[in-house]
């Protein structure tokens, strides 16, 4: 088989194509190649022996996804786009790459005459409030309150007009946030929900540009590669016409993020974040959906944590060896 991951060089990029290297197959056929691209340049995988090949570029420039979609790789992982801080402040590159990179790679596999699976990371940034407080159903109505949700709803439209039309076989997961990111910062507006976790834990200061009663749905990145494998395995019988549905996870408040830090690390960890209320930031999240009903996901398969420890537990294990910087 051979699987397309744009956006290859991201974190979640890195991680799904290290568990399909270390998985050898989806869908029980082996991976045979893989084709990583991104805006720069993607780290070749360790252990693999099929063919890899690396391409940096614009997506949505001309003649771009016509050149990683002409030997028509049978799975496609769409994860290139712009964050929600950066499309926020950035207008045109936000559209530019979330929007116009989308409907390119959309358009070269309906040139190509083929049908690959698809999978697409939407966001719960696609809902607007208010809110039902029993939480979001799949078919809640679409009313983004920022550019990257509106990006983000446009293209799911995109995709299930062409999945209804037998261009492609599509799926798109609206993640909730990912957290705990690992690295460093990105200007994405749901960043501080990693930091005031990731930080902490690696003996350094956080920013917090909330209030504390801000609640949100998370997942860690070992759930998000699960999504997203789960995701490709759906056949178009299971899904039916609503392709794009919402990812199971964690609902918490920022006071009981920072009470699982405290359980897990210390008082003296938890003290390290530092409250500096900001007002972008504030406006941004205050649009975002809170509490998430993923009966859908959960039924079709789709699996989380079941608390926020064992998201802290997962970013300890997976990215800290285990050890916390007390």
């Amino acid at each position: 088989m051979h699987i397309l991951i744009t956006g290859a060089a991201g974190m979640i990029g890195r991680k799904l194509t290290q568990r399909l290297v270390k998985d050898g197959k989806l869908n029980g056929e082996p991976v045979e190649r893989l084709t990583l691209t991104d805006v720069v340049a993607a780290e070749r995988p360790a252990g693999f022996n099929g063919k890899v090949d690396i391409a940096t570029g614009d997506l949505a420039a001309s003649g771009a996804a016509e050149k990683l979609i002409a030997a028509k790789p049978e799975a496609i992982f769409h994860l290139a786009g712009v964050v929600s801080g950066e499309a926020e402040t950035n207008f045109e590159k936000g559209y530019h790459v979330n929007l116009d990179g989308t409907r390119a790679l959309l358009e070269a596999i309906r040139a190509a005459a083929y049908k690959p699976k698809v999978v697409f990371t939407s966001s719960i940034a696609v809902y607007g409030a208010p809110f039902p407080p029993a939480g979001i159903p799949d078919d809640f109505h679409l009313t983004p309150l920022t550019s990257y949700g509106t990006q983000k709803a446009i293209s799911e439209l995109l995709l299930a007009d062409y999945n209804r039309r037998g261009i492609l076989d599509g799926v798109g997961i609206r993640l909730p946030t990912i957290c705990v990111r690992p690295g460093k910062p990105n200007k994405a507006a749901s960043g501080f929900f990693s930091g005031i976790i990731r930080e902490p834990l690696a003996g350094q200061e956080a920013v917090l540009p909330v209030a504390d009663t801000v609640r949100h749905t998370h997942a860690s990145p070992r759930s998000a590669v699960g999504f997203l494998i789960h995701a490709a395995g759906l056949t178009r019988d299971a899904l039916g016409p609503r392709i794009n549905l919402a990812m199971p996870g964690v609902c918490v408040t920022v006071a009981e993020q920072i009470d699982a830090l405290k359980r897990i690390a210390g008082a003296k960890v938890a003290a390290r974040i530092r409250r500096e209320p900001d007002e972008l930031i504030t406006r941004i999240v205050a649009g975002w959906s809170e509490r998430i009903n993923a009966e859908r996901a959960r039924s079709l398969g789709f699996k989380a944590e079941s608390s926020f420890d064992d998201i802290i537990r997962a970013h300890i294990e997976d990215e800290l060896g285990g050890k916390i910087a007390n």
